[in-house]
């Protein structure tokens, strides 16, 4: 080497040219790139480190899991019923948030931060009036019938939440935190809509919120898994349930036992079994949705809230009492406000029922599930309420609001096809007789198709056409 430094000698010992200095692999990648290699690099090593020193005792061993039903038809089998199963309770329910019209104003749809989420979808419609009665019944019923395949499901896949080692590339992290996301997000989702079935709100926050994400991170994750797994699933059903691979094959996946126990009963006898239990769910749900007679079948629904019989008899969520309604608000002093156009009118209950009085056989149906018969409502059009101040002949969107103070819905906006269908009503009798004050006494909205919190309960205050 000269005295400079600068140059190096050839092997030959003669002077060789200066060469620059050395930089790193990746600098013309970036930082970046360098660390995330860094990182894969650092996990596949801990991933060999943990493969060579073996798993340890318990879950994490193969032998541990001895069933020898679990398999990839097993799995498969149950995979495309969910996927058939989780895709309409995915339509149905964007269908029940659409129902809510919540491009119409932010009193419809009051969930924080949903940016692109929340997407308009498009204005409910008014017929068939059994829609979301129809809609959400599928919906809520489906979740809960879904719940044993859901079950079996986790079943035969446990082995894999267990394998070893956790991690061992990367790529191997991500599809563990995709299944993280997707074992937690179904069973949130599920957990969730099942106790909001039961009218059982012991989980903090809103129902409506915490539903809303929990579905949309089930759903993210569930599409993943689908887009990665649906061609191993296939397969495998189309192999039969008398094919179980070898269990260090890769068509096993993980899932076969390399020292099963004696069955006690036969894959055709697990799947039996699993149907029947959500036929069983089936047959004790359904008639929430339903109505009428098949409601005594309904043994999960929540019971008790059915005021007495008669022709309020039928079912409610809210009563007069639980919503802060005092008999000051809906007696002789109640008066009901319409404005719009820039002019008022108020109004007694006298006078509404001194109006054309009109009559509409609507059920009533909300988001838990269950919904009635049709009840024959009487009282006077939303359209003919809007004539009063000069907007009949082309009924705008309407602001209803009720004397209920506080909780959730106490003010709804109707949209304008809402508003202008001719059995929209502003009810002040139901099945021949006055409203009871848990149905709403003095005035209650009834609309066809709408959700039952639309249906808002002891109106005090109609706005027609201005911003809400």
């Amino acid at each position: 080497m000269d005295a400079s430094g600068g140059g190096h000698d050839r092997p030959d010992g003669a002077p060789g040219r200066p060469r620059p200095p050395a930089r790193p692999a990746a600098a013309h990648r970036g930082p970046l790139a360098a660390r995330v290699r860094a990182a894969a690099a650092r996990a596949r090593d801990a991933g060999e480190r943990a493969r060579a020193a073996g798993p340890p005792p318990g879950p994490a061993r193969p032998g541990f899991w001895r069933s020898p039903l679990r398999g990839p038809w097993l799995t498969g089998l149950f995979g495309l019923v969910l996927l058939a199963g989780v895709a309409v309770l995915f339509v149905t329910g964007l269908l029940s948030y659409a129902a809510y019209n919540p491009d119409l104003a932010p009193r419809n749809d009051q969930t924080p931060d949903k940016g692109l989420l929340g997407f308009y979808l498009f204005t409910w419609p008014t017929s068939p009036a059994w829609l979301y009665r129809l809609t959400q019944g599928v919906h809520t019923v489906l979740g809960v019938t879904l719940v044993p395949v859901l079950l079996a499901k986790l079943w035969s896949v446990i082995p894999k939440l267990f394998e070893w080692p956790p991690v061992r590339s990367a790529a191997h992290a991500l599809d563990r935190l995709s299944l993280l996301l997707l074992v937690g997000g179904a069973g949130f989702t599920f957990v969730t809509g099942i106790l909001n079935i039961q009218l059982d709100y012991v989980f903090p926050g809103s129902f409506y919120t915490l539903h809303f994400y929990g579905a949309w991170v089930f759903m993210a994750a569930f599409a993943v898994h689908v887009a990665f797994r649906l061609p191993r699933a296939v397969r495998a059903v189309r192999a039969g349930r008398g094919f179980q691979p070898a269990p260090d094959s890769a068509e096993a996946a993980g899932l076969v036992s390399p020292r099963p126990a004696p069955p006690t009963i036969s894959r055709r006898g697990a799947v039996a079994m699993v149907g029947a239990g959500s036929l069983a769910l089936l047959a004790v749900t359904a008639g929430q949705s339903i109505g009428g007679w098949w409601r005594r079948t309904a043994l999960l629904a929540p019971h008790g809230r059915e005021p007495g019989s008669g022709p309020n008899g039928f079912q409610i969520n809210k009563t007069a009492a639980s919503s802060g309604i005092r008999p000051s608000d809906i007696g002789s002093a109640w008066r009901l406000t319409v404005r719009g156009g820039g002019r008022q009118e108020v109004l007694t209950r006298a006078m509404l029922l001194a109006m054309p009085q009109r009559e509409a056989a609507l059920p009533i149906a909300c988001v838990e599930g269950w919904s009635t018969p049709d009840q024959q409502w009487a009282g006077v059009r939303l359209t003919d309420l809007a004539a009063l101040v000069g907007l009949g002949t082309d009924t705008p969107p309407v602001l209803v609001e009720s004397v209920q103070r506080g909780g959730s819905f106490s003010s709804v906006v109707l949209a304008a096809n809402q508003a202008r269908d001719d059995r929209s009503l502003l009810a002040m009798r139901v099945n021949g007789a006055d409203l009871s004050p848990d149905h709403g006494y003095p005035a209650r909205v009834i609309v066809p198709a709408a959700p039952g919190v639309h249906n808002t309960k002891w109106v005090t205050r109609l706005t027609f056409g201005e911003p809400a």
